[in-house]
């Protein structure tokens, strides 16, 4: 749609960049927020935010460039160029997840706890995230007539950017009603991971950049597949109390 935002002399400010950053900012502030109000240290979700931040940009370039090889064995120095887009959600996850509980054992704070209280802001950081794609054309729909034009591909195409990012929004609303319920110790986490299995898992049938690997399926969906059963499993069996 708009992958360049705007200049500003010699500096060139990029939609998907600006949106990554954007989403950072706000889910960290009100992570902070959140963590004074539950009287616990906002230093420590500042901290911890940055850290997982930092290791899922990383892990999330990682997987999506494993993932298209052959294109980075020709194209190297497309790897650090960042505002094209060509982030893999997973791999931040499993970077983020890893060290951010390395972090949190190192401080001696509790691991399910400290994740329940953000990953409703991680979600809501999604859904600004995502608006960043949407500007971008990355991780773009199949095509179709009532589908959205976008320059950069020069079709019409259904934007699932936008149902994405508005599906993430209703799941922080959720986990937010839900985090001020009572609840058992793991279960926004867990309730996170089984909401956003569910919405990538079907989101993927509408997507048009990753190719299908296994019985009309793409290789996200199968790793969809096994995130629910992991949230289904925590949320059923998590007995610590709130």
């Amino acid at each position: 749609m708009h992958p360049l935002l705007f200049k500003f002399g010699p500096f060139t400010v990029y939609a998907y960049g600006f949106m990554v950053a954007v989403a950072y900012i706000v889910g960290v502030y009100l992570a902070t927020i959140k963590a004074r109000q539950e009287k616990l240290n906002p230093e420590i979700i500042f901290n911890l935010s940055f850290i997982v931040f930092i290791a899922g940009i990383i892990g999330a370039r990682l997987f999506y460039v494993l993932e298209n090889l052959a294109y980075y064995i020709d194209n190297p120095l497309e790897i650090i160029m960042l505002h094209h887009g060509g982030l893999a959600w997973f791999g931040g996850f499993i970077f983020g997840v890893f060290f951010g509980i390395v972090y949190l054992k190192k401080k001696r704070i509790p691991v399910l706890a400290t994740f329940d209280l953000i990953v409703p802001y991680l979600s809501l950081s999604q859904a600004i995230g995502r608006v960043g794609c949407l500007l971008n054309g990355c991780c773009f729909g199949k095509e179709a007539e009532w589908g959205i034009y976008f320059i950069v591909h020069r079709k019409f195409l259904i934007p699932t950017q936008m149902f994405s990012s508005l599906i993430l929004l209703i799941i922080f609303i959720a986990l937010r009603f839900y985090q001020d319920k009572p609840h058992r110790t793991g279960r926004i986490f867990f309730a996170y991971l089984i909401l956003y299995s569910l919405k990538r898992f079907f989101i993927e049938f509408l997507r048009a950049d990753n190719p299908v690997v296994f019985y009309s399926l793409t290789l996200f969906q199968l790793l969809s597949i096994g995130l629910f059963l992991l949230g289904l499993a925590g949320f059923l069996f998590v007995r610590e109390s709130k």
